[in-house]
């Protein structure tokens, strides 16, 4: 998302992407209150303390394979030694007597006088001895002490969302219990008189809420605590009670529909009466009505009525402005861009970046593809189960099929 977005290509009343997306980052306040929970509680969450090693890992020099612990100079000019002992996993073994050779498993602790450990593989098992057939390589498969971490390392930082390989390390380095952000508090609703919710029958020009699920779904992938108020009527004393229920007890409120700016558009005129509205349209493609402001002192994010703008404006906007609150490192907020070549031409750019459904797939030469969904649509929200990620697509550019463009993976904006 490097692409310029200056204001010359916004148009007269639309912020730029990156000033937008700035404006948000800079209101975002990480919740304060904190949390202990043990290890299978804290996939997910945010760290509000560093975790530091209780111990060193591994605490002593072991074998990185099965195999046998020699020492590699009785090896000169021999291929065969007695097998002195045997040190499974979990035991200690006796100092290595001089021309022998420890049958050893990977784990074990190194017996001492041992500098190597032979592969099984390239020895043979005779009797009480066994067969060296390559040389000996001093060090060669041992993990020595302390090559992971020391004790009193800083193995994870605060600020770290927490992915299973951070509860692996954290178990390692014998810390049980981790200390954490408290979940964010997010209370949400939609706005139509034309929604009814999945599972009723539709009457005359209804369709599905199908906003309420899509919002909720990404919130809770995030952690979120989530409250929704349901459907609330196309008026303006509606949309200002809804308001104000949403951000009692809420860290944010967020809505889809009612943002735009037609006659039972409410939202916008109801955040200004209640609070303020800081932003309100971005100069982008699909998605341009966003909002954010204040409840009173709670955060507020409009999104978009049609889904797939939503959907968007929520990868872009509300998900680095929720990793902020939840207490996420300023590095870690936004996603990690995949550059990749196009299988399409694009001739009429439009005056807003774009960003498009896309799939990545690998070409008969291995090399990353992206093609993007026959529909521009926001209202198409097949075009995003179709897709596995979206191709940023430069305002005021054309492209030609082979030329390079950013790609975000779904898996960097829904998780």
């Amino acid at each position: 998302m490097s692409d310029c977005g200056c204001s010359a290509h916004a148009g007269p009343h639309l912020k730029p992407l990156e000033e937008a997306l700035a404006l948000l980052i800079g209101h975002a306040r990480a919740v304060e209150e904190t949390e202990t929970v043990p290890l299978q509680a804290a996939l997910g969450r945010v760290l509000a303390q560093p975790v530091v090693s209780q111990v060193t890992v591994p605490p002593w020099d072991n074998s990185a394979m099965d195999g046998y612990a020699v020492n590699s100079a009785d090896l000169r000019g021999r291929t065969r030694l007695p097998v002195s002992q045997r040190i499974p996993a979990g035991a200690q073994g006796e100092p290595l007597r001089p021309g022998s050779a420890a049958r050893i498993f990977t784990g074990a602790p190194l017996p001492p006088n041992a500098d190597t450990v032979v592969i099984q593989e390239v020895c043979e098992a005779d009797g009480d001895q066994v067969i060296i057939r390559e040389p000996a390589q001093p060090g060669a498969n041992i993990r020595r002490a302390g090559e992971d971490t020391r004790q009193g390392d800083q193995v994870i930082p605060q600020g770290t969302r927490l992915e299973p390989q951070h509860i692996g390390l954290a178990a390692a380095v014998g810390v049980a219990r981790l200390s954490v952000r408290r979940r964010l508090r997010v209370t949400l609703f939609s706005s139509g008189d034309e929604l009814v919710n999945p599972g009723q029958p539709l009457g005359p020009g209804q369709i599905y809420n199908s906003n309420e699920f899509t919002l909720r779904a990404l919130l809770e992938a995030l952690g979120c605590e989530v409250r929704t108020l349901g459907i609330v009527g196309d008026t303006f004393d509606a949309t200002c009670e809804a308001l104000r229920e949403a951000a009692a007890g809420a860290d944010l409120v967020m809505t889809s529909g009612g943002v735009s700016v037609g006659e039972e558009d409410h939202l916008k005129p109801a955040v200004e009466q209640l609070g303020s509205l800081e932003m309100w349209k971005v100069a982008i493609r699909p998605g341009k009505p966003l909002a954010f402001g204040y409840i009173g002192d709670t955060p507020f994010i409009g999104t978009p009525g049609n889904p797939v703008s939503l959907f968007v404006t929520y990868c872009l906007f509300a998900r680095p402005f929720l990793l902020k609150m939840q207490g996420v490192a300023e590095h870690a907020l936004q996603p990690t861009p995949v550059m990749a070549r196009i299988d399409f031409d694009w001739p009429r750019p439009d005056k807003r970046r774009e960003f498009a459904r896309a799939r990545l797939t690998l070409d008969q030469e291995g090399e990353a593809r992206v093609s993007i969904h026959r529909s521009r649509s926001s209202g198409v929200l097949s075009s995003l189960a179709w897709s596995n990620g979206l191709a940023v697509l430069p305002e005021n550019r054309t492209l030609s099929r082979g030329d390079q463009v950013q790609f975000l993976p779904f898996s960097e904006l829904l998780s």
